[in-house]
């Protein structure tokens, strides 16, 4: 049974950004984590920060989420790319679930604002779908975008497959904005298998809104996507 909903947070609460950047890689076959690859010249993770630290999306603070292996290659890519934007780095935990705790944990002490979780190979969202999130969330507690599936849909059993109406189901994106006490008192239950996402951490707790995402808030995950990441950045509508 959900909760009662939570108060809307003042237009003028703090904002934070956790960015989450655990991945190995391995799909990528590049032989480096996938937020550290190369996209126009930039590593991806650079891109994913720089959209959170637009001044008009009034982000007080952006924390990176790391494996602790990985400090080391984040800073001297930071060096080399003479990055002077603020953000805190923390370590991340044994799953993307654990991960976005500790970054909570760095928050702990605030009982006010709306934080955005957002993966940090996802570096083409607009700031538009950012700061839709974050204001659905500042007035409804909880709130992700999403957009419609563009292809037919199926479900397979071991009777087969049917088709599901697609008008009905949304894919789900990052970023998933949460007022900050919401998402504490989330990330105190156990873990469970079926958390996918940070909606589905908070969702027996509150509902969520939609928000309209965008088809270009890819998720970078294989060759292929960085080549149409690229091809988007050079967009001048991006």
């Amino acid at each position: 049974m959900n909760s009662p909903a939570a108060s809307p947070a003042p237009s003028n609460s703090p904002r934070f950004a956790i960015l989450v950047a655990g991945g190995s890689g391995t799909r990528m076959g590049a032989g480096r984590p996938k937020q550290f690859l190369e996209l126009l010249g930039e590593p991806v993770l650079l891109h994913t920060l720089r959209r959170f630290t637009e001044a008009a999306l009034r982000v007080q603070e952006c924390i990176v989420v790391l494996p602790q292996d990985q400090f080391a290659i984040w800073q001297e890519l930071c060096d080399q790319h003479r990055v002077t934007i603020p953000h805190t780095v923390v370590a991340g935990g044994h799953s993307r679930w654990a991960s976005v705790r500790n970054g909570l944990i760095h928050l702990q002490g605030l009982t006010t604002g709306t934080v955005a979780v957002h993966d940090g190979v996802r570096p083409l969202v607009p700031a538009s779908v950012i700061e839709a999130t974050f204001a659905a969330a500042e007035e409804h507690g909880a709130a992700i975008a999403a957009v419609a599936p563009k292809d037919s849909v199926r479900s397979v059993s071991q009777q087969g497959s049917f088709a599901l109406d697609r008008s009905r189901l949304r894919l789900v994106q990052t970023p998933q904005c949460f007022e900050l006490t919401l998402l504490q008192r989330a990330y105190q239950l156990p873990e469970l298998s079926t958390f996918t996402d940070d909606a589905s951490v908070v969702e027996d707790l509150h509902p969520i809104q939609l928000v309209p995402g965008d088809y270009r808030n890819l998720k970078i995950t294989t060759p292929e996507d960085l080549v149409v990441a690229e091809a988007l950045l050079r967009s001048p509508a991006l």
